[in-house]
Formats: C-alpha cells, structure tokens, sequence
C-alpha cells in the first residue's frame, strides 16, 4: 500500500498537539481522538477498538505501535530552544506521532494502544484481537541512534501475613516479623552481583509496606506489594518458587506476570534499522532495558521479528523535566520511513 506524503511541519504539529492533550492512563480518549483525525485527514482509515486503542490498518509488512497513555503529572507544555517540553514528550508521544507520521508516508499499519503504564490492557488486546503482523516496530524512548532489542520481564505480588495479638515483650515472633524476614531471605536469594549486568538479574522491590494491629485489637497483620524483575535467563515461574521456597507463615498471590524477551540482533528489523540509522548519519547501538515494555507481550504470543525504538532520553521518562529536542525527533521519523521501506521491499 502507498503512503501519503506529509509536508515538512506535519509530523512536529502532530507531536506538539499530541504532548498538549493530556492522556494520563484510563484517560486517553481525546488524545486518541488527535490521532484518528490525523490519519483520516492524510487519507488513512482509522478508528478505536473495543479497549480503546487506535487502529489504522495497513500493509501488515510491519506494525509501528505506541502507546498514547502517561503516567499523571503537569508540566507546561511549550517549544523553547528547539525542545518540546511536556508530559509524554519523551515516554511515548515522541515515538507515538513518529510512527503515526511514518505510517502515513509509508503506508505501513499503525497502533496507538492504551494502558501501557498500567497494566499494558491496550496491548493484551491487540493481540487477542488481530493476527500477529510480519514484524513489529514498539514505540518506546532509545535515543535515535539506538535499538532496544531485550526487556526484563515482572513478577508482582502482595504478600499477607496474620499472627495473634500479643505484649511486644513475648518473643513468639508476629506478622509483621514474618514479612520482614521473608522479605530479608528473598533479597538474600537475589543477592546483586557486581560483576554481572543489571539486565542479567533478578532485582527485587517492595513498593509497599503497612502492618499493625487489627481494628478488633486480636490479632497483628501485615502486607506488602513486591516487584522482581525477571533476566532472561529464568522465567517469572522460576523466580516464583524460588521466593515462595523462603514463605515462614505468610502467603503471596501473585497477581502479575510478564515474561522477559530478547531480540536477535540480527533479526530483519534490526539489521533494517541498522541500515537506516548509518543511512542517516548515525552509529547504532543496541539497547537492553531494565524495565517492561509492551513489546514483552508482543514477543509472548506474536512470532515475528521485532525491536523497540524512539527518539528521547530514556532518563526522562516520568521525570519533573520531560522534554524531547525536535531535531531528535526529526531523525527518528526519517529512519523509521526507510525502516517501513526496507521491510516492504
């Protein structure tokens, strides 16, 4: 399918209108109204699925896909020195209008999903609801030079714990004791290794702690939300039973799980986006992040080839000083246009 050729500003409007609509998750409806007229203004057909995402299907050669959600905060939004200040800016409207504006030029198929920094609900969608594509362009921040090939993957649980009330001088040991030395013997499990990558361990987070007596005054509780993030090199049920092995009278439920993923580097989109980067002047670097992204569950159930790429620093994501430089942006959205052409020759 051919493209529609966009003049020199449109693709900088659509980045700017995108980063001054607010779209903190669960509230992306007007943004992703932005995007449905863009793409039905360039003479593409759009609309919103059943979770709210934005489709505009296409030559399936390749999918570009981001996500229009945030996370909540305010920040001014204006141009100043060449950078595009604002929320989303950098986690992921860049990479989002970057792919809407290639997409168009190359007529190549475009996703805007939603929830990603939620619960990734937008994408868990797609694919339920469509065949997997020949390969996948994710949007997320890797600088334009680089090229996001491996994410760890998550493992989430609350951990509750419920003992008899007691006078503290007793040495019988109570809930919130047991949370803790659970918790002592899982980061001691997953001790870090400073020899060793980030990316290749196991990083254990608790993100939430409350314990105290019951309302009744009977009994003590305690409970904690736990992260790990899952290396490649075990799967989420791994890590699983290897915190569970360390239980001394709690229980967990673990009610979240991402599976870690890692591209080769010599799949057909990197090796395209390699090309594309020197086309542009560039030198290529491949990335493997500490986090999550939607390409986990892409790489979960879609068997093709796919990589995760974006103008912004990956620093600013979330950050009090989100802000993306336009000329960066610029870059991005010429390489993603030879990426698009290179997989549909």
């Amino acid at each position: 399918m051919s493209g529609a050729a966009l003049d020199a500003d449109a693709a900088r409007d659509l980045v700017v209108e995108l980063v001054s609509t607010p779209s903190p998750s669960g509230e992306e409806d007007a943004c992703a109204a932005e995007l449905v007229e863009f793409f039905e203004a360039h003479g593409r057909e759009a609309w919103r699925d059943d979770a709210g995402n934005v489709r505009a299907p296409a030559d399936d050669a390749v999918l570009l896909t981001s996500h229009v959600d945030t996370v909540p905060g305010d920040i001014p939004v204006e141009v100043r020195d060449g950078e595009l200040w604002g929320r989303g800016s950098v986690d992921a409207k860049g990479s989002l209008a970057a792919m809407a504006a290639a997409a168009v030029e190359t007529g190549v198929s475009f996703a805007g999903v939603v929830g990603e920094e939620v619960d990734s609900r937008g994408a868990r969608h797609l694919i339920e609801d469509r065949d997997a594509p020949d390969a996948v362009v994710n949007g997320e921040p890797s600088g334009w030079e680089g090229i996001t090939l491996g994410y760890r993957g998550l493992l989430a649980g609350r951990y509750v714990a419920t003992s008899e009330q007691g006078h503290s001088s007793r040495p019988d040991e109570n809930a919130i004791q047991s949370a803790i030395k659970w918790w002592s013997a899982v980061e001691s499990e997953f001790e870090p290794d400073e020899w060793a990558p980030v990316f290749e361990q196991v990083t254990p987070k608790p993100t939430v702690m409350e314990g105290g007596s019951t309302p009744d005054g009977l009994s003590v509780e305690a409970t904690m939300e736990v992260q790990l993030r899952v290396p490649p090199k075990f799967t989420p049920g791994e890590v699983r039973e290897m915190a569970d092995g360390h239980l001394n009278g709690g229980t967990v439920n673990w009610y979240d799980t991402v599976h870690p993923v890692m591209q080769s580097p010599r799949n057909p989109v990197a090796r395209a986006f390699r090309a594309a980067i020197r086309g542009t002047g560039g030198d290529p670097t491949m990335l493997r992040k500490t986090g999550t992204s939607d390409m986990n569950v892409f790489a979960r159930v879609w068997d093709c080839p796919m990589v995760t790429y974006g103008p912004g620093d990956s620093d600013l994501d979330h950050a009090p000083n989100e802000h993306l430089a336009l000329a960066e942006f610029d870059r991005s959205v010429e390489v993603l246009e030879r990426v698009a052409d290179r997989l549909q020759s």
